[in-house]
C-alpha cells in the first residue's frame, strides 16, 4: 500500500473508492471447523488478546476469509493507536472489516473489488455483531472527504481502486493511503548531534513562562533544510537545557522521553525559532507521535506558541 501526499491522492471516483484510514493492527479473520480464528499481518494468534472481537464473527459461513483493522477508540470516539497499545479490558474496541477473500469455500482473489464488495455487504455484513463492523465507503469529492477528515482529526484516507484484484504482500498502487496528519507550531529548544549537521530538532510549547518539551523529530528534511537549519543555530547555542521538564524518568513506549542518559547526546538552543511541524497524534504522556518537520515560521515569536 503506497503511502501519498494530499496533492497525490486519486480524484476518479469512477475508479476508485474511498474509505477511512484506521489507526489499528490489521488482522484476518476466518472460519473453519465451526471455529473462528483471527491473525495477525505476521500470523499472530488475536484470539485470546481480542475474544469480544472473535465472539462477535461467529456467524460468518463456513470456510470464509475476511480482512479488517482491529482498532481502540478513544474517550471522543475516535480511532487512537495509542488506546490501542494501552487497551484494558474497558478500552472500547471495533473491528472494522473491509474485504472478503474466500466466502463457503470459493476463492474471491480474482474478482474486482466491487464484486467481492457486493459479496461482503450481501453474505458478510448481515451476520456481523458489534464489535465487528462494515468498514464504510465513502461519498463525496476527494478534496472535500480530506476538508472532513482533517476537520474530525482522524487519520487520513485509503482510495482503493475499483477493478483490483486481491493481492496480498504486493505494492501495485492499487491501494494508496493518505495520512492527514495533525499540525502546528513548536519551538525549537535543541537538537541531536549527526554526521554532519544535526540529527534531529528537539522542539516544544510554551505553558505561561515554561517551556515544555514535546518531541524530538528526524523527518521532513532534506540535506539543503539541515545545512539551512544548521547555520540559522548558530549564536544561538547555550549551555543549559531551556525545557522545564527535562530530565525524564523514562524514554516511553515510543522512545521520545528525553531521560538524562540521552540529554548528554543533546546541543541546546536559545528557545528562539519556531518551526512548524505535522504529526499523527498527542501520546499518553504528552509526546508527539511520527513528527515531521515542515519549514521554519518567522510570523510567531516562540512565546507565542502554545500547545493546541
Amino acid at each position: 500500500m503506497q503511502l501519498l501526499r494530499q496533492d497525490t491522492l486519486p480524484g476518479d471516483a469512477a475508479r476508485w473508492q474511498y474509505e477511512l484510514k484506521f489507526d489499528g493492527y490489521r488482522a484476518v479473520a476466518f472460519k473453519s471447523g465451526g471455529s473462528v480464528f483471527l491473525r495477525s499481518r505476521n500470523d499472530r494468534d488475536f484470539n485470546a488478546k481480542y475474544p469480544s472481537i472473535v465472539r462477535a464473527l461467529a456467524g460468518l459461513p463456513e470456510n470464509t476469509v475476511i480482512d479488517g483493522e482491529i482498532v481502540a477508540l478513544d474517550d471522543a470516539g475516535k480511532p487512537s493507536f495509542g488506546a490501542l497499545q494501552n487497551a484494558d479490558p474497558a478500552t472500547p474496541l471495533v473491528y472494522f472489516v473491509f474485504d472478503v477473500m474466500l466466502i463457503g469455500g470459493v476463492s474471491l482473489r480474482h474478482e474486482s473489488l466491487d464484486a467481492r464488495r457486493a459479496i461482503l455487504e450481501r453474505k458478510v455484513a448481515p451476520v456481523l455483531v458489534e464489535p465487528a463492523l462494515l468498514s464504510q465507503i465513502l461519498a463525496g469529492p476527494m478534496l472535500e472527504l480530506v476538508r472532513a477528515i482533517r476537520e474530525q482529526a482522524f487519520e487520513g484516507l485509503v482510495a482503493k481502486r475499483r477493478d483490483s484484484r486481491y493481492e496480498p504482500g504486493l505494492r501495485s498502487g492499487a491501494w494508496r493511503k493518505m495520512r492527514i496528519d495533525r499540525g502546528q507550531e513548536f519551538v525549537i529548544g535543541g537538537y541531536t548531534i549527526g554526521s554532519s549537521t544535526f540529527d534531529a530538532l528537539i522542539v516544544g510549547y510554551y505553558d505561561g513562562e515554561r517551556l515544555l518539551y514535546a518531541a524530538r523529530t528526524r523527518n521532513g528534511f532534506t540535506p539543503a533544510t539541515r545545512a539551512t537549519l544548521q547555520r540559522q543555530f548558530r549564536g544561538l547555542e547555550i549551555a543549559k537545557c531551556p525545557f522545564a521538564n527535562l530530565p525524564e524518568a523514562k524514554s516511553g513506549r515510543w522512545g521520545q522521553g528525553l531521560t538524562a542518559a540521552k540529554m548528554a547526546k543533546c546541543r541546546w538552543l536559545k528557545p528562539v525559532l519556531v518551526a512548524q511541524l505535522e504529526f499523527l497524534e498527542w501520546t499518553a504522556d504528552d509526546h508527539l507521535r511520527h513528527a515531521r518537520f515542515i519549514g521554519l515560521r518567522d510570523d510567531k515569536q516562540a512565546k507565542e506558541v502554545r500547545r493546541e
